[in-house]
Parts: C-alpha cells; sequence; structure tokens
C-alpha cells in the first residue's frame, strides 16, 4: 500500500515535465506559435512553475488575465513575453509598461491608457475584438475609431500593436465558424486601417486540436497546457496529453462500524453492512466539490471507491468494505487515469461541473509539490 512521506496530511504534486510535454505536443499537433495561459495560478497548479514548464515546452509567451498576475510572473522570475487582458474601470497601466506586460485592449479608453503609460519605450498590446461571445472586446462599432487611434500611436511611437485576438465560444464547429469569419473580417478592417500586427490569435485549446483554420498560426491554449480534455467524448490519452496535476491525502483515521451506522453530516449514507471507514483529510475548503457528495471517486491501495455521505469543510469519509486500509495509506482523488488514479474529469462529472473548475479551485491549504517526469 503507498504511503505519503511522514507527516503529510495532504497534497498535490505538479509534474512539469508534463507540462513541457503538453506544450512541446499542441506545438506538433497545431504547427503554431502557442501562448500558454497560466492565469488562476496556473490553473491550481502554480503560475511560476506551470510557466517555467511551458516555456521548456516551446511556448512564445504566456497569457494571463490580470495585470496582478503577469507582475507576480515578473516577481517570480519569468522574463518571458507575458499577455494580460482583463483590466479594472480605470486602470492605470504604468507598473504594467515598466514590467514590459503586454496589454490585452478591449475598448477605446483603455487603448488611450495604455498609450500614456508609455516612457522610454512604446508599450506592446493586443487588441481584443468582440466576435459574438457578449464579453469584452472593442465592439465592431468601435473598429475603425480604435484602429485608426491605433495605427496612429503605433506611428508615433507610443505603442506596438502585436496582436489581434478573440475567444470562442466552443458552442458548435458552425457558431466557431462564424465567429472566425468575423474576426477574419475585423483583421481585415484592421489592415485598411494600417495595422500589420504579427499575431492573430483566436483559438483556445478546444480549436486548436478540432477546428485547425481556427489556429492562425498562433494559438492560446490553456486547459491542455495542464494535459486536461476540453472535449467529452476524449480523454486526456486519446489527444496525446498528460495529466500535471495528482491530488492525494494521507488516511487520518480507520474505524471498523457496525450495518447501520450513519456517516458524516445529516446521515446521507448508512452502512448496509459491518464495514471499515477511511478518514480522508481533504474537503470544501480545500477545494473539493461539495456537489460531489456520495459519488466522488477515490483510489486506496489500487481499488477504486466513492465518497460515502456528505463532504465536509476539511474531509470525507470513504467505506472500505473488509479492505484492510490503515491510516497513512495513500488515497489518490484524481490525477493520470492511465497510471490507473480517477481522472479530474471523474470528480468534474460526480459534481455537475468541468475538470477546469477541478483543478483550478484546490486551495492554498494544499501543499503543491513539485515533480518532473
Amino acid at each position: 500500500m503507498s504511503r505519503l512521506p511522514a507527516g503529510v496530511l495532504r497534497e498535490a504534486s505538479i509534474d512539469v515535465g508534463a507540462i513541457a510535454t503538453n506544450v512541446r505536443h499542441l506545438r506538433k499537433l497545431t504547427e503554431s506559435e502557442v501562448i500558454a495561459v497560466v492565469k488562476a495560478d496556473g490553473y491550481g497548479h502554480g503560475a511560476v512553475r506551470a510557466a517555467a514548464g511551458a516555456l521548456e515546452g516551446g511556448a512564445s509567451r504566456l497569457g494571463v488575465a490580470d495585470v496582478g498576475e503577469a507582475l507576480a510572473l515578473r516577481r517570480g522570475g519569468i522574463t518571458a513575453p507575458i499577455l494580460a487582458w482583463l483590466h479594472a474601470p480605470g486602470a492605470d497601466f504604468a507598473e504594467a509598461a515598466w514590467a514590459g506586460v503586454e496589454l490585452g485592449i478591449s475598448s477605446f479608453d483603455q487603448l488611450q491608457a495604455a498609450a500614456a503609460a508609455s516612457s522610454d519605450r512604446a508599450v506592446g498590446v493586443h487588441l481584443k475584438l468582440e466576435t459574438g461571445l457578449g464579453r469584452n472586446g472593442i465592439a465592431p462599432e468601435d473598429y475603425h475609431r480604435v484602429f485608426s487611434e491605433a495605427a496612429r500611436l503605433e506611428r508615433i511611437g507610443r505603442l506596438r500593436v502585436i496582436g489581434l485576438f478573440s475567444h470562442l465560444s466552443n458552442a458548435s464547429a458552425e457558431d466557431d465558424r462564424a465567429a472566425l469569419h468575423a474576426f477574419q473580417d475585423a483583421v481585415a478592417t484592421a489592415s485598411a486601417a494600417g495595422l500589420a500586427p504579427p499575431l492573430r490569435h483566436i483559438a483556445a485549446t478546444h480549436a486548436a486540436i478540432a477546428l485547425p483554420e481556427a489556429r492562425l498560426g498562433c494559438v492560446r491554449v490553456g486547459l491542455g497546457v495542464y494535459g486536461l480534455s476540453p472535449f467529452a467524448d476524449r480523454s486526456s490519452a486519446d489527444l496525446g496529453l498528460r495529466p500535471a496535476m495528482t491530488l492525494r491525502a494521507a488516511v487520518a483515521a480507520v474505524r471498523r462500524v457496525p450495518a447501520g451506522h450513519g456517516v458524516s453530516y445529516g446521515y446521507d449514507y448508512r452502512t448496509d453492512r459491518d464495514t471499515t471507514l477511511a478518514l480522508v483529510p481533504l474537503g470544501y475548503a480545500d477545494g473539493v466539490p461539495r456537489h460531489a457528495s456520495g459519488a466522488g471517486p477515490v483510489e486506496i491501495g489500487g481499488h477504486r471507491y466513492r465518497v460515502a455521505g456528505r463532504i465536509a469543510m476539511d474531509q470525507f469519509v470513504v467505506d472500505v468494505a473488509d479492505a484492510a486500509v490503515a491510516v497513512g495509506d495513500e488515497v489518490v482523488l484524481f490525477g493520470d487515469p492511465t497510471l490507473g488514479a480517477p481522472a479530474a474529469d471523474d470528480w468534474a462529472e460526480a459534481a455537475g461541473t468541468i475538470n477546469y473548475e477541478v483543478v483550478t479551485r484546490i486551495g492554498p491549504r494544499v501543499p503543491r509539490r513539485q515533480v518532473s517526469t
């Protein structure tokens, strides 16, 4: 029976080698430049270590949601180009400009603010275009005004327009192609205004794999970097990807109970025979979804079990029947299913959510241990 090191209650091991391998694979598959998205603390894997792994695998740029995340990467020693695209109203971009952070621009006001942050060097920007998703991005009726002003600011050395980009909905191939056509029309409008940015990017992991015409020589991938699949009908292994996170804990207590014994709050689960209960020290405060109560899978000693009763804030219980489980034995919640672990997808199904959320929500109380294979 596998065991965690002495004194370790819970941990998420992060395989940086898998991250590098995944990026390398996606580069080869798409024959495109890769912007690796490391927002939300690298989807819960740790932003700096995820960035390092992605760059090792050949990513040319990193993507984050906001400037604060970009500056944290800079403080962590990451010197590669970083794009941040979600900004507070009235944001001051001076610190971002000083740190060489590239800015995603969604409005005329943001364009002006980026130019105002220019000092001894032009600020790099990517113009975000609204192509049907209904979120942020320059509205089609504002294209001419923004493109013309961006071209003027570029001519006088205040800005460098590095890219044009947008997001797809993944609702259907037809919807994504419609958005892609709208994007290509916007690119033509930008060109007519005098802009010729070297990068265009609209494909995330889903479209980078399934919609080749959306690659455009540059893809902006997030989920695939971490070895997870965006498809309901294709696993990570089907896509040639390796999950990078394994969430595990040590059995904290073992108790033999009679038939009819209630388990956890509300007694949603009662034993139907004499059995053994194992206590797992992970709960919803650690990001284990409470909605997976009674359903979330775990692996102990090569056998698969499910959560018995409700997941609590700090712990949950597993009914292991007559298995010889002992305090300190390893419990794997999810990891690489090709190695016998449940998948993050299994927890997503149990909780009625998506694998993105399962890994991203793992909280700071769970130590991350970096490994590389």
